[in-house]
């Protein structure tokens, strides 16, 4: 695969149900705001981002492909990408940068209500070939699936240039809702399918592991099964590896886990490394993140992460 490809990771992305996602306006997430008396933590984020920000702190070469508004926010988005050694590759807009609210409850699980903004305003013609020259995979969030001429221009561009694509189903409202255009999308497109267990159930019909496995892995090369604290199934090759899970500390947040598992995972894919080790360091990360708020992991998280490797 190294010969093949090189080792650079890009990324492209724009709840009422716990752990699910809700769309909201810029007022909604102003009056969820004015309900708590503590005070936020803002840091940057978004699923694609996420993975993107792990694969640089593993020590890859990585990308990102957005759009921005020219406010606070933005810079501080941007900064964050360039701190964690990612490419930004931003447009500027008027509108206001998009945002997220990740709401915790006692049980750890996040729910997100999430205003687009300028992300929405992402020009389909703008995703050419060549921001993804270099590229051995591209990491396609799910949500992109809302804007299908944006998704199906992305993967035919990062096709083109030579990448994998990695979908990561990101939210089974997604599933649900994109049903249509999304199998069109694995079997024409997706080299890499990631899916949790409501995610896998969403799109398979199936709740039975080995079911569930081998329907994900019917188009694609390698497929996943996240499976939380049991840990992840990896299907490629017509063989299903059984990923541990990481054991210590309770779980204080889960947000961002399964987008740090997938850095941890396609870091290792794009470097050549076994399932098993890519899966091990998937595991690790996806840790990690779960004993901090947010999804982002401490220098002493990324440097225990970095012995495995």
């Amino acid at each position: 695969m190294t010969e093949q490809y090189n080792q650079r990771i890009t990324g492209i992305g724009s709840a009422l149900v716990e752990g699910g996602m809700t769309l909201v306006e810029a007022a909604d997430i102003d009056n969820i705001l004015s309900k708590t008396d503590e005070e936020p933590v803002v840091v940057p984020g978004g699923a694609a981002c996420n993975t993107i920000i792990g694969v640089g702190r593993l020590g890859g070469t990585a990308r990102f492909i957005g759009r921005r508004g020219e406010d606070n926010f933005g810079i501080l988005f941007e900064d964050a990408l360039r701190s964690a050694r990612v490419e930004p590759k931003l447009t500027l807009s008027p509108s206001p940068t998009g945002s997220v609210i990740s709401v915790v409850t006692p049980d750890a699980q996040r729910s997100m209500f999430t205003f687009l903004g300028a992300s929405t305003e992402m020009d389909p013609a703008r995703i050419t070939p060549g921001l993804f020259a270099d590229t051995a995979i591209s990491v396609i969030e799910g949500y992109l699936l809302f804007h299908p001429e944006l998704m199906i221009t992305s993967v035919q561009a990062a096709k083109e240039a030579g990448s994998m694509i990695a979908l990561d189903l990101a939210s089974f409202e997604v599933v649900n809702a994109c049903r249509g255009i999304l199998k069109d999308v694995i079997r024409n497109y997706v080299d890499i399918l990631i899916a949790n267990e409501d995610e896998a159930a969403a799109y398979t019909g199936h709740t039975d592991e080995t079911k569930a496995i081998a329907e994900l892995s019917r188009d694609v090369t390698y497929a996943v099964l996240k499976l939380g604290k049991r840990g992840s199934c990896v299907s490629f090759n017509g063989a299903t590896t059984r990923i541990d899970p990481v054991f210590g500390s309770s779980a204080v947040d889960t947000t961002g886990a399964g987008d740090l598992w997938a850095a941890g995972f396609l870091f290792g894919i794009a470097n050549g490394f076994s399932i098993e080790k890519s899966g091990a360091l998937a595991s690790a990360c996806g840790y990690e993140v779960c004993q901090v708020v947010g999804a982002h992991i401490p220098k002493r998280g990324w440097q225990r992460i970095r012995d495995l490797i």
